[in-house]
C-alpha cells in the first residue's frame, strides 16, 4: 500500500486519500503556499475526493516534489509557481489559472508563516512586520480579489483561510507580528462572510494549534526547552499535537457543500488546549 508523506510525521494511505468521499467532482480548487505541510495534505485530500486541484508555491523544487509524491500515491495535482507575498505576481498568475481551469470554485489561502522573524516584540523591526503581514494577510486579500469575480458570476464559492491559535490566544513560538496577522485573517474572514454570503460564497477560517510540520518543529525546538514542550503537551486534553491530516479534513469539510450553512466561522483545531 503506497503512502503519501505530507512533510511531517504523518503518512496517509494514498488509496484512502479522500476517505472514500467524492464531494468535489467537477470542482476546481486552488491552494496557495501548498507545496508542503498543511497545504499539501489539504490538496491531496481535496484531489482524493474528486476535485481538480492546483497548488502554488514560490519554491519550484518543492512544487515538483509535491506533484511527484502525490502522483506516486495515485493523486494528480496541478502546480504553478507563484510568490504569494508579491501583489503583482498574484494578480498576474491567478487570473491565468482562472482562465486555464475555467474558474475557481474553492480557494484555500494557506500561504503564511512567521518567516523566522524574532519572537520578542521589541526585536521585530518594521520590515519584519511588513513581510509577515504581506504573507499572512495581504496574500489572502490579493488571492480573494483574483477569484471573487468568477465566484460572484457563478453565485458559488468556498473560501477557506488559514488562521492560527496564535491569532486568537497568542503564540508560544511566533512573535506579535504573526499573532496580529493571523488575528487579522480571522477578522477579514468575518467581514467577507457578511459581504459575500448573499452571493452563495462562504468564507471560513481554520485556527490550528501547533502543527508539527518540519518548519514548526524546528521553531518549537529552538524557542522552547524539552521540559517546556512536555509541559505544553499536558495542557492539551487529547494529549497530542495537531497533525496536518487533522487540518486537511477540516479544510475538506469547509470547502464542501456539507458546510453550506456555515460562514464567518473561526474554527479552533487545538485538541481542546484553548476553548471558546
Amino acid at each position: 500500500m503506497a503512502e503519501i508523506n505530507y512533510g511531517g510525521p504523518v503518512k496517509v494511505a494514498s488509496d484512502d486519500a479522500g476517505r472514500n468521499c467524492r464531494r468535489f467532482g467537477g470542482k476546481v480548487a486552488l491552494l496557495t503556499g501548498a507545496a508542503r505541510g498543511i497545504g499539501f495534505a489539504s490538496a491531496v485530500r481535496l484531489a482524493g475526493e474528486g476535485a481538480m486541484v492546483c497548488i502554488t508555491d514560490q519554491d519550484v523544487a518543492a512544487l515538483e516534489e509535491a506533484v511527484r509524491i502525490a502522483k506516486t500515491g495515485g493523486v494528480h495535482l496541478h502546480s504553478s509557481v507563484m510568490n504569494s507575498s508579491n501583489a503583482q505576481d498574484v494578480s498576474r498568475r491567478i487570473p491565468e489559472l482562472v482562465e486555464q481551469f475555467g474558474g475557481i470554485d474553492i480557494l484555500v489561502n494557506n500561504a503564511g508563516g512567521s518567516l523566522h522573524t524574532p519572537f520578542r516584540f521589541m526585536e521585530e523591526d518594521d520590515e519584519d512586520w511588513q513581510r509577515v503581514m504581506n504573507l499572512n494577510v495581504m496574500s489572502a486579500v490579493w488571492a480573494c480579489k483574483a477569484v471573487l469575480p468568477g465566484m460572484q458570476k457563478k453565485r458559488y464559492g468556498r473560501i477557506v483561510n488559514l488562521g492560527s491559535k496564535a491569532g486568537r490566544y497568542g503564540s508560544l513560538i511566533a512573535g506579535a507580528n504573526y499573532a496580529a496577522g493571523k488575528g487579522a485573517v480571522a477578522s477579514l474572514t468575518r467581514q467577507m462572510a457578511q459581504e459575500f454570503g448573499p452571493m452563495g460564497i462562504t468564507v471560513n477560517c481554520i485556527c490550528p494549534g501547533v502543527v508539527m510540520t518540519e518548519r514548526t518543529a524546528g521553531l518549537w525546538a529552538e524557542r522552547r526547552t524539552a521540559e517546556e514542550r512536555e509541559q505544553v503537551l499536558t495542557t492539551i486534553p487529547v494529549r497530542r499535537y495537531c497533525e496536518v491530516d487533522d487540518v486537511a479534513a477540516t479544510v475538506a469539510f469547509l470547502a464542501s457543500d456539507d458546510s453550506a450553512f456555515i460562514t464567518g466561522v473561526s474554527l479552533d483545531i487545538n485538541g481542546g488546549q484553548a476553548m471558546a
